[in-house]
């Protein structure tokens, strides 16, 4: 029953106007509240001719309450459009009523119709996940009545979040309106979307005749295949909790295989997840071009007791169970080229094979065996000691910095959510179970298909959601800006997007937690200044709470089509995590590549201060391959090779022997590196001679650790490891022998 007489006079309207300017959508990380500082860059705006809609979007939509003063004074009567109606709080402060509008809806205006017991102090807050909210308008100076505010923004959920009454009542509202931007329509969004049909999802009672018919479809079209390592084929398998009877999974190029479950262990199949070689047209005795393929997020029991992943670059195993043994070199012994662990574990002992390098972090094996030139770990329980160069192993026992890539899960009531790992530091072993992180609706991100354009794409961005990106081939004739802080952008089973015209296909501003993973750019036949850039030129703002992530992500230049681009990714952003990329100038593809084809300068160039890489794959650029121009920087794993098609000593540089691959610029005095090695294979012109492989100022603070050179076959000539320190490669007598240097300076 209502105990408040209601008031004896009219409301008084009382028209407050202001302009805002918020960043707006989604904060990822805490669940808590967060009211972010205006920033320029930050606001999506409506465009000039926006107008804002006559609709009422909280119209008899679900409501809620942090409290109701009685049962006669519930959350929806402040909307269900009955001024005679309305909501009342308990009699303290904070007290909060929200509206789930029932998608993301981009907003213009609120309108809050007061009782005598009003809020003085209160915010208007939007969220798409009724977790974490923005605020888009803040007073501390209300008077009651009717105030209609408007705002920019976007958002699922609408709340008023009181912090202090005008009386000593309650907080007390006969209606709550919401506007939308007239014109304007919002994207879809939804927890169980399609997929594509590049996917397919199996579930325990599905035959494994059916799942193994559907997996042996997708390799054996393109196993030997000439057109296989460049072509617009994309397989994504997923699998619900559950248990599978024996399965064969030979995963080819572009395939992804992925379980649903929050943990590993939620799915298990019994059988392999197998890479070997003998699959690629023209190359069949090796693994060396074992590329763009992964699994995570699921178990395996391997037949015959040992599991092979015998990949190389741009191919992660990552939150995977190995109920047995490992080996990451092909069945026939050929050369291998990898490779990248992190957040698995192996029962069983792994054994590195024929595999030249390898990168392991944060994980748990039974034990190690192997290696050639280059195996580093950090945070692996199980590890080998510390031995570089005999055998040829770099341990750190904790990863500095270190926030596992998201993953895509089904929750037990049938819908879709990304689950985002929290941040750690100075960690080892595996996350899991129990991974501690913040899970996402899918219905806060816009599911992009190949037809979308980028316009559709910005728009999404612009409306506040996150971005996830299904299997295909996407052409970007815009940038696709993102200005809001903790955006994920998401892709599943190596979503390929090439630039048109120039243009550089992703862009963020200097903005808090933006997580980009699973991507690959594949440079367009117009020149782009870069392909990805992380954060605003000169800006340096500390993130070491919540930095930007760039994971799983990789750029190819050539090798499709003639492309070029300067610059593969410049990272701006200070404390950015740069968890395995590879950037690869393409020495071979179906179409043509050759010094004046595909041509880019450098694939990495870092702008901003404690960024950290860890995994980090350069090939084949024409000048300095990575530019480290921050300060408080650091590496852990580098593989490098040189470009095969230098035509000639004065083509490639004039004043100097070539470009070191590691280039940290003379202004930097705190640097460090662990586990690097730059390889040349000069075949055009094997005469060719590079000074060095890293090039680095003389001071004390910057150190590197385990770093070398090889001269494949014997085929060129690095004349130093680092600076003029460090014997030359190839060294008389020997045949593809690294030359080591422990310690640097």
């Amino acid at each position: 029953m209502n105990t408040r007489p209601s008031p004896t006079a009219s409301p008084r309207s009382i028209l407050t106007r202001f302009t805002l300017a918020a960043s707006v959508g989604l904060l990822l990380g805490a669940c808590t509240q967060q009211t972010p500082a205006p920033t320029a860059t930050g606001t999506p705006t409506l465009g000039a001719l926006a107008t804002c809609g006559t609709t009422n979007l909280a119209l008899n939509r679900p409501a809620t309450a942090s409290t109701t003063e009685n049962a006669g004074t519930p959350a929806s009567a402040a909307v269900d459009g009955n001024a005679g109606t309305r909501w009342s709080s308990a009699f303290t402060d904070p007290q909060w009523l929200q509206v789930d509008l029932g998608s993301v809806q981009n907003l213009c205006q609120v309108t809050l119709n007061w009782e005598a017991a009003a809020g003085k102090a209160f915010q208007i807050q939007a969220s798409n996940d009724a977790t974490t909210w923005t605020t888009l308008y803040s007073t501390t100076s209300g008077t009651g009545g009717v105030q209609t505010v408007p705002v920019t923004g976007s958002g699922r959920y609408v709340r008023m979040y009181g912090t202090q009454r005008t009386t000593a009542y309650g907080y007390s509202l006969w209606e709550m309106t919401v506007n939308g931007v007239a014109g304007t329509p919002t994207l879809p969004t939804s927890d169980t979307p399609n997929f594509g049909p590049n996917v397919k999802i199996y579930d325990p009672a599905v035959p494994a005749a059916t799942i193994q018919a559907d997996l042996d479809s997708a390799f054996n079209a393109w196993n030997q295949n000439a057109g296989a390592q460049f072509g617009s084929q994309r397989y994504t398998f997923l699998f619900k909790p559950g248990t599978y009877g024996r399965v064969w999974a030979n995963v080819g190029f572009y395939t992804h295989l992925g379980g649903l479950g929050l943990n590993p262990d939620d799915v298990t199949i019994n059988g392999a997840i197998n890479v070997d070689s003998g699959w690629n047209a023209g190359d069949t005795a090796n693994a060396t071009q074992n590329f763009w393929r992964s699994a995570e997020n699921l178990s395996v029991v391997p037949e015959g007791g040992t599991d092979r992943w015998a990949v190389s670059q741009a191919a992660p195993m990552r939150r995977v169970h190995v109920r047995g043994a490992l080996t990451l070199g092909p069945s026939n012994y050929g050369y291998a080229s990898g490779g990248y662990l992190a957040d698995v574990r192996v029962d069983g002992q792994v054994s590195s094979s024929s595999q030249q390098q390898w990168y392991t972090r944060d994980s748990s094996l039974g034990s190690w065996t192997g290696g050639v030139w280059n195996m580093v770990f950090s945070g692996v329980q199980g590890a080998p000691a510390q031995t570089f160069p005999n055998p040829p192993s770099t341990t750190l026992a904790t990863t500095p910095v270190s926030r596992e890539k998201p993953y895509l899960y089904i929750d037990s009531a049938g819908k879709y959510r990304v689950f985002l790992p929290s941040l750690r530091t100075n960690a080892a072993g595996a996350t899991w179970p129990n991974t501690p992180g913040t899970s996402l609706p899918l219905s806060t991100f816009y599911v992009a298909k190949p037809s979308d354009s980028a316009a559709t794409l910005n728009q999404a961005l612009t409306q506040g959601l996150n971005l996830f990106f299904t299997p295909g081939v996407y052409h970007l004739n815009q940038t696709l800006n993102v200005t809001r802080a903790n955006t994920v952008i998401y892709g599943l089973g190596f979503p390929t997007l090439i630039p048109d015209g120039g243009v550089n296909a992703i862009q963020t501003a200097d903005v808090d937690g933006v997580n980009i993973s699973g991507l690959l750019f594949d440079a367009g036949t117009t020149n782009s200044a870069a392909l990805l850039t992380v954060g605003t030129a000169g800006s340096h703002v500390s993130h070491a709470t919540n930095p930007s992530s760039v994971q799983d992500v990789y750029f190819r230049i050539g090798g499709a089509v003639a492309g070029k681009a300067t610059t593969s990714l410049i990272v701006n952003s200070d404390h950015t995590l740069v968890d395995h990329i590879w950037a690869w100038r393409a020495d071979h593809g179906t179409n043509p590549t050759g010094w004046t084809v595909n041509t880019a300068d450098t694939g990495m160039i870092v702008n901003g201060n404690g960024v950290l890489a860890t995994g980090l794959f350069v090939e084949h650029y024409q000048k300095y391959e990575v530019v480290w121009n921050g300060q408080g920087g650091k590496t852990i794993f580098f593989q490098n090779e040189n470009p095969y098609d230098v035509p000639d000593q004065a083509t490639w540089r004039s004043g100097a022997n070539g470009y070191a691959a590691y280039k940290v610029a003379d202004t930097v005095t705190t640097h460090e590196g662990w586990g690097m090695g730059v390889y040349s294979y000069f075949n055009v012109n094997p005469g060719v001679h590079v000074d060095r492989g890293f090039e680095v100022p003389n001071t004390a603070g910057v150190k590197f650790h385990d770093v070398f050179t090889v001269s494949l076959g014997n085929v060129g000539t690095i004349d130093h490891v680092i600076n003029t320190t460090g014997p030359v490669a190839p060294q008389p007598g020997t045949n593809t022998a690294p030359s080591n240097v422990v310690s640097y300076p």
